[in-house]
């Protein structure tokens, strides 16, 4: 029987505790300096194992790997507490995560890592699927901020969050790695203002009013 430490495992089939959980944290933060300091190209197992003190043996049977490394370390990265804001209202619950957003990328030091998945992503199709599941996880958790929109008339019975998380944050994300133009507050309230007033037209609900068949008094769909 092989140690916890050395039990093979898929990743994001298990959440480990003990010892097993200690190796992967290492392993982890390990992944995350390389990715930060070398980029997705120039991560090898052999600077992990380096930087994380587990053998690079073990790194392969149990990641298979560097695309299995940054995988599971954005895994990880998704076992956090985050909950989304409540601040009693739905622009100021957006207003929120989209600060948070600016607010993470304006520090230097606390934006490295979430770039370099974002750059990894772009080269590993491995990465990729992991960091989308990262953000469906991470956006599913905001159904209790469109919940509580809901509830206080905000937001039409039916809304996705996770179309509402995504309409403030994509165009931040595309300014941060398209267009690479600066981010500022402006642009932050700007998206903020557009999600919102999609919201409240209905744009996110399963059936936009637009294409339900609703029409207005004189006939014609609004």
């Amino acid at each position: 029987m092989t140690s916890d430490a050395e039990s093979p495992r898929t990743p994001g089939t298990v959440r480990p505790g003990g010892r097993t959980a200690r190796t992967r944290a290492a392993v982890r933060d390990a992944v995350l300096s390389g990715l930060v300091e070398y980029g997705y190209p120039g991560l090898t197992v052999e600077y992990v194992a380096e930087h994380s003190g587990v053998h690079k043996t073990t790194l392969y049977r149990r990641w298979g790997g560097v695309e299995g490394l940054v995988a599971d370390a954005l895994d990880l990265a998704g076992e956090d507490t985050w909950t989304p804001p409540d601040t009693g209202s739905l622009h100021g619950d957006l207003t929120a995560l989209a600060r948070e957003v600016l607010d993470t990328f304006a520090d230097p030091a606390a934006a490295a890592a979430p770039a370099a998945f974002v750059a990894a992503a772009f080269q590993s199709e491995r990465a990729a699927t992991a960091l989308s599941a990262f953000y469906d996880e991470r956006f599913g958790r905001c159904a209790p901020l469109v919940e509580r929109a809901v509830a206080r008339g905000e937001a039409p019975t039916g809304t996705d969050a996770g179309a509402v998380a995504r309409a403030v944050s994509a165009p931040l994300f595309f300014r941060l790695f398209i267009t690479r133009e600066p981010l500022d507050e402006a642009a932050a309230d700007q998206a903020v203002a557009a999600a919102l007033a999609a919201t409240r037209a209905g744009a996110f609900t399963a059936t936009p009013p637009e294409q339900d068949g609703t029409t207005t008094p004189d006939g014609t769909t609004p």
